[in-house]
């Protein structure tokens, strides 16, 4: 579970970052959860776009690719989710949490 000052700084590191997955209609699937996963061993700090045609809120999209991908959700903010979580790897590790 990541403290608030950790939060902050998570959100602070995504700012910048573009969503590099979205979620359509279709809602999160098992496939979308592994490449998610992945995606988060090489980079740590994602964000998702849930797109307009979604029939499900972001909040519950984060929570079911927080347990899907056994992430921490950062943050939701209109319809962009930050993902967290700490690579596997020693070599894949950039972000050094406070």
């Amino acid at each position: 579970m990541l403290s608030g000052k950790q939060k902050r700084f998570l959100r602070a590191e995504a700012h910048h970052l573009s969503p590099i997955y979205q979620v359509g209609k279709n809602g999160v699937s098992e496939a979308m959860c592994k490449d998610i996963a992945d995606a988060l061993e090489k980079r740590e700090l994602i964000k998702v776009q849930v797109l307009q045609n979604c029939m499900d809120t972001p909040k519950d999209v984060a929570g079911e690719l927080a347990e899907g991908t056994q992430a921490e959700v950062v943050q939701v903010i209109g319809k962009v989710i930050v993902l967290y979580k700490e690579a596997t790897e020693k070599e894949n590790r950039q972000i050094k949490l406070p």
